[in-house]
């Protein structure tokens, strides 16, 4: 007689992992990779000029054959645009001439050299007593003389257009007749321009001589603070934002 095999029934459990799977982490890395975009570009929106095309650039030519003259549409021969990397090693060429001069120990506290994004920014910086002019004058100081004459020599061999500019500190200038810190900063720097192109500035190198008074505090917490008292001379980018 044979015997009654029994019945085996197996009971399989859902499983909401089985269902769901990995799809979860896809979408989440494509959120991800669409928030980093979003900031990249708001980023890139928010940035100079500069920045733009220099972002541009690297698209259209990554590997940069493009610094080639005449390789590409971005090769325009002497109209290549100077570089962060070019304007540091601008920077670098003036420091050296500067550590030549026989004072600079005495004025490298008051010489301020920044790359932005309108070019190197050479910078000047008065004393209470006066150091770079004379005193309620726009006429140079020995001191000035030597220093904006090795500028004049160094920045006459770039083919970079310059801008200057004069700045004072808030205090009122006390002078009679009319003669305000507006008239004293154009002056300046206008003494600063004639002094350079006799000592090595070509004649058309500098574009423009500007005159802003106390507007452009370098030090606004103290506005009467003797660096606020400076002149700067912008040498620009060879292909200069507009």
């Amino acid at each position: 007689m044979n015997e009654v095999q029994p019945i085996i029934v197996v009971r399989k459990k859902g499983s909401h992992a089985g269902r769901h799977g990995g799809a979860w982490k896809v979408a989440y890395a494509d959120f991800v990779t669409a928030m980093m975009a979003l900031f990249i570009v708001l980023w890139l929106m928010s940035s100079s000029e500069q920045v733009k095309k220099a972002v541009g650039g690297y698209f259209q030519d990554p590997k940069g054959y493009a610094k080639q003259t005449g390789s590409s549409q971005a090769g325009q021969g002497d109209s290549l645009k100077i570089s962060i990397r070019e304007m540091e090693r601008i920077k670098e060429l003036l420091d050296q001439a500067m550590k030549r001069a026989p004072e600079f120990q005495k004025l490298k506290d008051h010489i301020s050299m920044t790359v932005t994004g309108e070019g190197l920014r050479i910078e000047l910086l008065e004393t209470e007593r006066g150091m770079f002019f004379e005193s309620g004058s726009a006429t140079p100081s020995e001191f000035g003389k030597d220093l904006l004459a090795r500028l004049a020599v160094e920045l006459g061999k770039l083919p970079n257009k310059l801008f200057m500019e004069g700045h004072t500190d808030a205090k009122p200038f006390a002078n009679t007749g009319g003669y305000s810190n507006w008239e004293l900063s154009a002056d300046r720097a206008n003494s600063a321009r004639r002094l350079m192109q006799s000592t090595g500035i070509r004649s058309d190198q500098i574009t423009q001589v500007r005159g802003y008074a106390d507007q452009r505090l370098r030090n606004p917490k103290d506005p009467n603070d003797a660096s606020n008292r400076r002149i700067s001379v912008i040498v620009q980018y060879l292909n200069a934002p507009n």
